[in-house]
């Protein structure tokens, strides 16, 4: 293989940023114990957004303590509360999901692998990319996970015979080409500009985000829509949850909601978080593993104690794309204390959350000089972005995997130009 055929064989659209990054000869490969586990995460995350949609319903009516929809509905404009408490839509949930994986050792062993989950995203980028690299390297004999059409048949599931439409918005236009390639891979289904869908109520898949709203004429008519996926339900797309799964005080209720073996496997691979609420505490109390009575006190972390990552939860232009991602022990000292004062500040109206830092093992892999066409070896971190779909039965399947590989002093892993894409396959 050569990366003249690689770029080649690419769309006319080229996908996304004109194909503007790293290729290489063969995909990821993960051993069969790693695969396993990777491809069987589906359903314990779909469970998750359920157990997480009746927390905060469950709030919303008195049953539990009302901070907990009152934090989620942040920000967000009480239209966009009221729909999603809509009657409805109560049963409906997110058809796709998709985590972001950092590949980890597991206790501490580079010859095992094990995961930390910094993302739970139900409207996600990738698709057509990974559809395409699936489609490539299955062509090339390489037993990819999902094989090489799982990504098209998962996001098909999603819409009846008839089909539907995909709408994309201009604030995520970046994505359009491969979403056009996506649509035109599948059966009746037609990609469309946001900004001019007459928000009909026929099966649509969104591509764009509630932040966006104002620029989105039909978006009130949209949000009503029982057959649109992921559902008008802004709360369940907030990173808060990740930090909520280890909430003290809601402990028993995750055990309750969600089957042991499935609170386990989160707990497994959610690296534990907090809400970074600036609410003073007892005298005697203490911010959990931490150790602190207060976030004035986190913000003076020397930094070897700031192994920690803050992000903005959700409905902002900073919350995706590891934009308003800050890394703890990466930043200067007075840089992470101002952060933390102005995630402090916003909490009612931009809430924070954080998480304990996991650093991605250092792997091998190869790429083809993109000036030369020369192979040659990247020392990177990888994170992993399993598809999973949920079909009209309520079955929730793997579709396809996303390796995303950086070079080793990237501490932040997406899709930039020195960053090799390639799906995922058996050794």
């Amino acid at each position: 293989m050569k990366l003249e055929n690689i770029i080649a064989a690419l769309p006319e659209s080229k996908l996304r940023h004109d194909g503007g990054w790293l290729f290489s000869p063969k995909p990821l490969a993960l051993d069969k114990k790693t695969a396993k586990v990777l491809t069987q995460l589906g359903h314990p995350l779909a469970q998750f957004q359920k157990a997480s949609d009746s927390l905060y319903q469950r709030s919303v009516k008195g049953t539990l303590p009302s901070w907990i929809h009152q934090t989620l509905d942040a920000g967000k404009p009480q239209w966009l509360i009221d729909a999603q408490r809509s009657p409805t839509l109560r049963d409906k949930m997110p058809r796709v999901i998709r985590p972001d994986l950092i590949l980890t050792s597991k206790d501490g062993d580079d010859q095992q692998s094990s995961f930390a989950l910094t993302e739970l995203d139900s409207v996600p980028g990738g698709m057509g990319i990974t559809l395409w690299l699936s489609q490539f390297y299955s062509d090339h004999g390489f037993d990819v996970l999902g094989g090489a059409s799982g990504i098209r048949d998962g996001f098909q599931s999603l819409f009846p015979d008839e089909g539907g439409r995909i709408l994309v918005s201009e604030e995520s236009a970046d994505y359009r080409p491969e979403m056009e390639w996506l649509a035109q891979q599948c059966n009746n289904i037609q990609a469309r500009h946001a900004e001019a869908d007459d928000g009909c109520d026929s099966p649509a898949y969104r591509f764009f985000e509630w932040f966006d709203w104002e620029n989105i004429p039909p978006i009130k008519k949209l949000a009503a829509s029982p057959n649109l996926t992921s559902p008008c339900k802004p709360h369940l797309e907030e990173k808060l949850w990740l930090a909520l799964l280890w909430s003290p005080s809601l402990r028993g209720i995750w055990e309750k909601e969600l089957r042991s073996n499935h609170l386990q496997r989160l707990r497994e691979i959610v690296p534990f978080g907090w809400v970074v609420d600036p609410t003073p505490l007892p005298p005697h109390g203490a911010l959990p593993r931490l150790g602190v009575h207060s976030w004035e006190e986190v913000a003076g972390f020397s930094q070897k104690e700031r192994r920690l990552v803050l992000k903005i939860s959700g409905f902002s232009e900073l919350a995706w794309g590891s934009r308003g991602v800050y890394i703890g022990h990466d930043l200067p000292g007075a840089e992470w204390s101002d952060h933390i004062s102005k995630a402090t500040a916003a909490f009612n109206d931009q809430p924070r959350m954080m998480q304990q830092y996991h650093a991605g093992k250092i792997i091998e892999h190869p790429y083809f000089d993109p000036d030369t066409g020369e192979e040659r070896i990247m020392k990177g971190r990888a994170r992993l972005c399993p598809y999973f779909f949920t079909d009209h039965s309520g079955k929730t399947s793997f579709g396809g995997c996303l390796a995303t590989i950086v070079p080793a002093d990237k501490k932040k892993i997406h899709g930039m130009k020195d960053g090799i894409l390639v799906p995922c396959s058996l050794e």
